[in-house]
């Protein structure tokens, strides 16, 4: 049945346009990315309008959809090399796009929360299938530059969601932040029933509800645990109690995957050093480059008081740079292998977060933005060829499951990202001073020798996340240069069977 299996998804290939099915999974990834960060600018709109604050409750309408996407992952790639990828992607295009309809209907914050897990369990089915339909339609020969434009697709959709977000908010509602995914999601359902083959490849094996339970549970409670560090206090008991239930879950789901016949994760997998290395540099990149998005804001807001619409488009060189070397690089891997180029581009991102954390109260704007695009190049490198190890390494019995595991290496590698650097951050003292600058400016106060002290803390805790950062991102491109060299997914199909 396997070859069965591989015969089917040639013939997929053969008959389908590649450059069609890319377009069509940028569409998907960009969707769903977009909403991971659209949703934070309107929060606040969100609170007033169910008459809460913007601490406590509030706070799920984000966290529930990041938990349910981090926790369904890995099953839904196992699922997908069960059935195929295109009743896996259609189902998530379609539960994506009524949760987005619902969410912007929801009468009340309950709702609004659950719809966007709805919505969270559309964009796990999304992310897990898109790789894997990327590498079964792509031939070899441009499967790296179509990584690279569903990678320029992810970054975009992170980049755009504060400005769009922040636009529809002001002049429509934050309800049309939710609305606005409908013509996109239905119009993705009408060109996947038109590209994507319909016939179900089935491999063999059954499903393990075990592990999935186990794996699912593991994750959601990790990422809880992650999400709300700095709010319940990283010794807190709810933070240690979930991060030990999530560990204990995740040894449980290891235990059971090694005594199925046929589990969501095969471990044999790790056995391969180039595949594990690959996903560990994946998520030491992730570390690196997302608290870019995240610490920056606070440097244009809190520091130098810019507007949120500007403080977004100052950060556009760094998604602009990603989106527009991903695809280049992607090519290149094709052509001469990604044995360099992902070292190389995760080193170029440490030195650009290096160069990043000399930044001060007075850094001219422009200097701020070639060291912004340093690190966006720097990723651009790294990504694509790197994500093209991962599904070469992988059989293609496997695909779904690698691509599974290269959405929750992603997912954590950002969640870790936010947790350690605002972490670093916050210990330091910058969010306290953040916090006062903006009080002071908003009285007229900010003057004098207060303002200044106020101004090196901010910056000296900003500078020791930024380079806890860079020291990420070396380790990062220090495994990927020892990871040793690539095998050809031939080949790597061929030894597993």
């Amino acid at each position: 049945m396997t070859v069965l299996a591989v015969a089917r998804v040639d013939r997929a290939r053969a008959t389908t346009s590649p450059r069609a099915v890319v377009a069509l999974v940028c569409v998907g990834v960009f969707m769903t990315t977009l909403d991971t960060s659209i949703v934070n600018i309107g929060l606040p709109s969100i609170a007033r309008a169910f008459h809460t604050t913007l601490t406590g409750t509030i706070e799920w309408v984000i966290i529930g959809y990041l938990v349910t996407v981090a926790a369904l992952l890995l099953t839904f790639g196992r699922l997908s090399d069960m059935v195929g990828r295109t009743p896996i992607w259609t189902a998530g295009l379609a539960l994506f796009t009524f949760g987005s309809a619902i969410c912007g209907a929801a009468p009340s914050l309950p709702l609004l929360i659950a719809s966007r897990v709805v919505q969270g369990a559309g964009a796990a089915l999304i992310l897990t299938t898109s790789t894997a339909i990327l590498t079964d339609v792509v031939p070899p020969a441009g499967r790296g530059r179509a990584l690279g434009w569903s990678a320029a697709a992810i970054s975009i959709g992170f980049s755009a969601g504060p400005t769009l977000g922040g636009l529809i908010t002001e002049y429509l509602s934050w309800r049309w932040i939710f609305y606005v995914n409908l013509p996109i999601g239905l119009g993705a359902v009408i060109a996947t029933l038109r590209l994507l083959p319909r016939a179900r490849v089935r491999n063999p094996g059954r499903f393990d509800p075990v592990g999935a339970a186990l794996l699912g549970v593991g994750i959601a409670a990790v990422s809880l645990a992650l999400s709300f560090g700095a709010t319940w206090g990283w010794t807190s008991p709810r933070l240690l109690g979930s991060f030990a239930f999530g560990a204990a879950a995740l040894a449980g789901a290891v235990i059971a995957e090694r005594r199925v016949p046929s589990p969501i994760i095969d471990l044999r997998l790790f056995r391969q050093r180039v595949f594990t290395a690959a996903l560990v540099s994946l998520i030491l990149s992730m570390m690196a480059i997302f608290a870019v998005n995240f610490l920056l804001p606070f440097y244009f807001e809190e520091l130098r008081g810019f507007s949120t619409a500007r403080s977004g488009l100052l950060l556009t060189p760094f998604s602009l740079s990603i989106a527009m070397f991903s695809p280049i690089t992607g090519g290149l891997a094709d052509r001469h292998g990604s044995r360099l180029l992902a070292p190389l581009g995760l080193a170029i991102a440490a030195v650009g977060l290096a160069l990043l954390a000399q930044l001060d109260a007075t850094t001219p704007i422009w200097d701020v933005a070639w060291r912004l695009s340093a690190i966006g190049i720097g990723q651009a490198i790294f990504v694509s060829p790197n994500i093209r190890t991962v599904m070469d390494a992988a059989p293609k019995t496997e695909q779904g499951a690698a691509s599974g595991l290269l959405a929750t290496a992603r997912t954590a590698g950002q969640a870790l990202s936010v947790s350690v650097a605002g972490a670093v951050f916050a210990s330091l003292g910058g969010a306290a001073a953040g916090s006062a600058l903006l009080a002071a400016r908003a009285d007229g106060t900010l003057l004098g020798i207060g303002a200044h002290g106020l101004d090196a803390s901010f910056v000296h805790a900003l500078r020791s996340a930024l380079l806890v950062c860079a020291v990420f991102a070396a380790a990062g491109a220090s495994i990927s240069l020892l990871r040793g060299r690539e095998r050809g997914r031939e080949t790597a199909s061929g030894d597993r069977g």
